[in-house]
């Protein structure tokens, strides 16, 4: 047996046994009608925990609870299952191919995008997490979706306090706390229909519910984060079961291992954090293993974060850079590059760097209207042999994503109960640059804004 698939089956066993483990705990932890949830669990409206009273992004108390294994509680039980449903109108490119030199054609919608339900909660004090599966309305399958489980627990170090843990999940920086990282990033909801650039790093989410991970953590003195761990992936028949696609982006070779650093401290009336990260993975495209060579990824980066309360309202700042070196030799040894040009040897197809920065800034006034700015651009060195539909052979992309919204009861009083709580906006991305040129950008007439999309979105959370 493989080292690979040797760890890999531990993993596995570890995943299903954590959440065989947590399911039979959090239902029997407590009566069968009345078992916990985050909201009821710790006894606050989700304004204590999210920004702009709806989730992903996390107030200060909510990362606290959050790195503490989700076991904070005020003594209550409750029931540990939530749902949420995203229904949305968008106008954008209808995807069907249209002769050169004509006009994209745009077209109008209304879709329900996705429901999930959500197991979640802690229990004791060493115990907890989610698991979250989702059935997506467009493709109209069920799958599992993000996975957190976590054992924690509490020292010291010399006279500084240190929470320490185990992540068991399914997607690197699912697990992290700081809305700055791919997983809980801006935009927290998005179109799955709209288009985008053709390429991006695998750190952006290429692996998510495709790999299992398993990290270790420290937190010190509510200030130093420090993160290691490794993801493999799943059996091809444990995906399918799961409803992911096994092929996308491929087999990991071994383990890939996945490190992250933050510093976190009040600065200028809010709290400032900078951080960094790093993922490196070795591919079997497609799960091929014929030609003996891996696609090989290596993602370095920084981010930064920065929230300030004003009152009752909250000015938060998030950014990223990622900067990824990719050898994919297996990929053009295999043909997945342009079979149209020749390449003279598999290393000049392969090589490629990309370079992806983001940042947003909102203001959420009372935690219930938000404006949040978002910008982006990614780039990259050109290759023909990895970019063919580019006219300019390179990946470029950049541009503008704004949104506006509402969310009526952040703070617990609806009148469907605490637990109810919906979220509506408008989003608008304009591209200024897509798939490596801002006219023109395919060579037969397309040119970036023909990409910009507009997107009425409803999210409801009970």
């Amino acid at each position: 047996m493989r080292f690979n698939d040797t760890v890999l089956a531990g993993l596995s066993r570890a995943l299903l046994t954590s959440i065989g483990c947590f399911i039979a705990l959090v239902a029997f932890s407590a009566p069968a009608k009345a078992v916990p949830a985050f909201a009821e669990q710790v006894g606050q409206p989700c304004t204590s925990c999210h920004v702009g009273g709806f989730g992903p992004q996390l107030t200060r108390f909510g990362r606290e609870f959050k790195l503490g294994g989700y076991t904070m509680r005020t003594g209550k039980t409750n029931i540990p299952l939530s749902a949420m449903a995203v229904a949305s109108f968008t106008r954008a490119l209808s995807g069907d191919p249209v002769p050169a030199g004509t006009t994209p054609v745009k077209t109008s919608s209304v879709k329900f995008e996705q429901g999930s339900i959500f197991l979640a909660g802690g229990v004791g004090s060493h115990l907890g997490g989610f698991v979250q599966t989702t059935y997506d309305g467009i493709g109209k399958t069920w799958s599992w979706d993000n996975v957190d489980l976590r054992v924690v627990n509490t020292g010291k170090i010399g006279d500084k306090s240190l929470v320490y843990g185990l992540s068991l999940n399914n997607s690197p920086t699912t697990q992290d706390v700081w809305n700055t990282l791919p997983a809980w990033g801006y935009p927290y909801t998005s179109s799955p229909i709209a288009p985008g650039p053709a390429t991006s790093p695998l750190f952006a989410g290429g692996l998510a519910q495709n790999v299992i991970g398993l990290t270790a953590y420290g937190w010190i003195d509510s200030k130093f984060y420090i993160e290691g761990g490794g993801y493999s992936t799943p059996k091809e028949g444990t995906l399918r079961w799961l409803g992911a696609d096994p092929f996308d982006p491929g087999d990991i070779h071994g383990l890939a291992p996945y490190a992250r650093v933050a510093w976190q401290q009040e600065a200028a009336g809010g709290t400032l954090e900078v951080g960094a990260f790093a993922l490196k993975a070795a591919l079997y495209p497609g799960r091929d293993r014929s030609t003996g060579l891996t696609d090989r990824y290596t993602d370095l980066g920084l981010d930064g974060s920065w929230i300030k309360p004003l009152g009752a309202d909250t000015l938060t700042i998030n950014a990223r850079y990622t900067h990824e070196k990719r050898a994919l030799e297996a990929s053009c040894a295999l043909g997945i590059a342009d079979e149209s040009i020749a390449a003279p040897s598999v290393a000049e197809c392969a090589h490629a760097t990309l370079g992806d920065l983001r940042a947003d800034a909102s203001y959420y006034w009372h935690n219930k209207i938000g404006a949040t700015v978002g910008v982006f651009d990614l780039s990259g060195s050109a290759n023909p042999y990895l970019y063919p539909d580019s006219r300019t052979a390179g990946p470029g992309s950049s541009g503008v994503m704004l949104q506006l919204d509402g969310t009526l009861f952040g703070d617990g009083k609806s009148p469907l109960g605490p637990r109810f709580n919906i979220r509506a906006g408008v989003q608008y991305t304009a591209y200024t640059r897509f798939d490596g040129a801002r006219t023109n950008y395919d060579g037969a007439g397309a040119n970036a804004t023909d990409n910009n999309t507009l997107r009425v979105f409803t999210w409801v959370a009970f």
